[in-house]
């Protein structure tokens, strides 16, 4: 009896921490997207790893307080074992899609019939984010070595914005000097697939031998392996054209949040 007594006081104690625990996440979650609710830069990448580790670590809490039970031990044993048996294998396809990241965040030197700059968000004034300007700086500076190769700006009409990606990342190309003629905007995509399908579709329109072109993408370094992947299902011969992430914060963040972006990608 005091065995059993004994017990009945630990799984209380454990229930009260993973309860307190529940509430003090669901507390940073609720205010968390109510900050990426409100645009606060890269808020929403934080709302996510928020909610992604503390479900992780609830699901612990739950089987810990559940092997306090003397009916229910042997089970939460078994879920502690498949538990972490999920985190390992997790873990090991995490380090191989960030390797597979990391090996294509560089820019590629190649012979391009046409360039296409990926969209990444305005900012409130409609002016391009610090993100999108690092991606229209890095195609300006690839065109410098090229001559009369067109830039396809490839973004729609975001919520909250006056004007189209395309539009702004035209005005910011234009104002540094790329010749408009050379501009073409794609300005109803909405996310990368589209980014590409539209791009493609439009350099088909004017004409251009989409099945026999190389095309040069134009996106940050943590977002190109997925990018150049989509393009060359779409049929697609890409090279990369990395644009450097302005801060080593974000920089972490960006990869982070990338690995399952293509996890995404490749089996959903």
């Amino acid at each position: 009896m005091k065995f059993a007594n004994i017990n009945n006081s630990i799984l209380r104690r454990r229930l009260i921490i993973t309860l307190a625990f529940a509430v003090i996440a669901a507390i940073a979650g609720g205010i968390s997207f109510s900050m990426m609710r409100a645009r606060v830069p890269d808020m929403h990448i934080i709302f996510f790893l928020l909610l992604g580790s503390s479900v992780l670590l609830l699901i612990f809490l739950s089987l810990w307080t559940l092997g306090a039970a003397d009916r229910f031990a042997r089970l939460a044993k078994i879920l502690r074992r498949c538990y972490i048996i999920f985190l390992v294998a997790g873990f090991s396809v995490f380090l191989v899609f960030q390797g597979l990241i990391i090996s294509a965040a560089r820019t590629q030197e190649a012979d391009v019939d046409a360039i296409i700059v990926l969209g990444a968000g305005l900012r409130r004034d409609d002016s391009p984010s610090i993100i999108l300007r690092g991606r229209l700086d890095a195609a300006i500076a690839y065109l410098e070595t090229r001559e009369n190769v067109p830039v396809i700006v490839s973004g729609g009409l975001g919520e909250g914005q006056s004007i189209s990606e395309a539009e702004a990342m035209f005005r910011y190309l234009r104002t540094m000097g790329v010749d408009e003629n050379l501009i073409w905007r794609e300005d109803a995509s909405t996310n990368t697939y589209e980014n590409i399908a539209f791009s493609r579709q439009l350099m088909k329109d004017r004409g251009m031998d989409v099945d026999n072109m190389t095309v040069a993408i134009v996106s940050s370094e943590f977002h190109l392996y997925r990018a150049t992947l989509i393009a060359e299902n779409a049929g697609l011969d890409a090279v990369g054209v990395a644009a450097a992430t302005p801060s080593s914060r974000l920089r972490v963040l960006y990869f982070f949040r990338e690995a399952f972006a293509l996890a995404s990608e490749m089996f959903l």
